[in-house]
């Protein structure tokens, strides 16, 4: 039975309700969040590719000197984004985010048509989309986390991050097939109009959220205030935020050393740029097929009756068994599975449940502390681990089976920060 003043539930909540535990209240913020999403991830994923290839392109040598400088772009965005966040209301600084990077987006297609010759452009390419993945997919979960509570992250966020595995399939599909015959140069300008297009979502939701609040009252639209470092002072001194830089730094150091040893192999086995990128744009389809089916049908349910922390720690448990199996058999195949298991569980189970860690803490740390945290946390660890990954190779003369073992127990300490920082999660009301 309805509650009083819903009126009977209608055929869109009947059928989400057989794939999730959904109110009629909570469905058009539902259904226009996971559309929101899918067109964000379509457009990343028709980029992700097209980065992979091109920082091959610019030379897997230079790839830790590309962690480098994607650093760098960190520690000027992070303090320019905090500085907006607290001078401007959410209506005004998270439309015009995306709009910064939709021009530039169009500024790289005009600069890569106008040259045959890019591998210069391809390495500020690499740094940019690396930039702009985190800060994209940031600013859209700390909104989700400003949406709703930590009740309804657990019935609800699985369920939106499944609109990131249908875009991502989407894009994977469309970059696998259209790479090779329209040429990758111009997928940009589909991915800047499908990146400009989330704009109808978001102000759609900032007046869903104004007109009936997600908590029961109105979400105030103001400034938040603070100064441009507050995210990070609040890392800095928070023992949970401070966990979570700490699971997120753990995280992306097992990323790079899987993606360190990937781009060394395929640049021996995909010596092409565009049958590279359709390589790639192939096995993103495949791990966001796999996902898709785990968000829809297993994930939220799962989380609500098991607990943050015996899910959050799966994912890390079962990436240190994989790279053992690297380590016992050190093969391209090998290294292509177990990458796309780590991908499947970070997007099916640890984007939902991470994301869950902020929805019961203030709007601050909700936009600054996680901007930090999200952006500059993960590419600090992508260029300290990128640097030792060097060092181990080339001081070491580590093979590929040597690495694994490094990033076994890089995984197994991960694990322990997970279960830990899940507890505190359950823990903290």
């Amino acid at each position: 039975m309805a509650p009083p003043g819903e009126g009977a539930p209608s055929p869109v909540a009947r059928l989400l309700a057989r794939a999730v535990d959904v109110r009629p209240v909570e469905v058009p913020g539902l259904v226009a969040a996971f559309a929101y999403h899918f067109l964000l991830f379509t457009a990343y994923y028709i980029l992700r590719p097209i980065r992979d290839s091109m920082g091959v392109t610019g030379g897997v040598e230079n790839l830790d000197d590309l962690f480098g400088w994607t650093l760098l772009g960190m520690l000027v965005a992070v303090p320019l984004f905090g500085w907006i966040s607290g001078r401007y209301r959410r209506a005004v600084f998270l439309p015009w985010t995306y709009l910064f990077f939709v021009a530039q987006l169009v500024a790289f297609w005009a600069v890569f048509t106008a040259s045959e010759h890019y591998a210069a452009t391809a390495r500020v390419f690499f740094v940019w989309v690396s930039v702009f993945n985190l800060f994209v997919i940031a600013v859209f979960w700390s909104f989700m986390a400003d949406l709703f509570d930590k009740e309804q992250g657990k019935r609800l966020f699985a369920f939106i991050t499944a609109g990131a595995s249908v875009g991502a399939m989407t894009g994977s599909g469309v970059t696998a097939f259209l790479a090779q015959s329209v040429g990758e140069v111009n997928l940009l300008l589909v991915s800047a109009t499908l990146l400009a297009s989330t704009l109808f979502l978001m102000r759609y939701l900032l007046g869903w959220s104004a007109a009936q609040g997600a908590r029961g009252e109105r979400i105030e639209e103001r400034p938040m205030g603070g100064n441009p470092f507050a995210g990070l002072k609040l890392v800095l001194t928070s023992p949970y935020l401070g966990g979570i830089a700490t699971f997120v730094f753990l995280m992306a150091a097992v990323n790079t050393f899987l993606y360190l040893q990937q781009a060394d192999l395929l640049r021996i086995h995909f010596p092409d740029g565009d049958a590279r990128t359709a390589f790639l744009g192939r096995i993103e389809l495949t791990m966001s097929v796999i996902t898709l089916v785990l968000q829809f049908f297993a994930v939220g349910r799962l989380t609500r009756r098991a607990g943050v922390a015996a899910m959050i720690v799966v994912v890390p448990l079962f990436v240190m068994a994989g790279f053992l199996l690297i380590a016992a058999s050190p093969t391209l195949m090998t290294l292509v599975g177990v990458f796309i298991a780590r991908r499947v569980g970070q997007y099916a189970i640890v984007r939902p449940c991470r994301e869950m860690l902020y929805t019961n803490v203030d709007r601050e740390s909700k936009y600054k502390a996680k901007n930090v945290n999200d952006t500059l946390v993960y590419r600090s660890s992508d260029y300290v681990v990128a640097k030792a990954h060097d060092a181990i190779v080339s001081t070491w003369s580590a093979t590929l089976s040597g690495v694994a073992l490094v990033g076994a127990g890089v995984a197994a300490a991960w694990a322990i920060v997970a279960f830990m920082l899940g507890r505190a999660h359950e823990r903290k009301q």
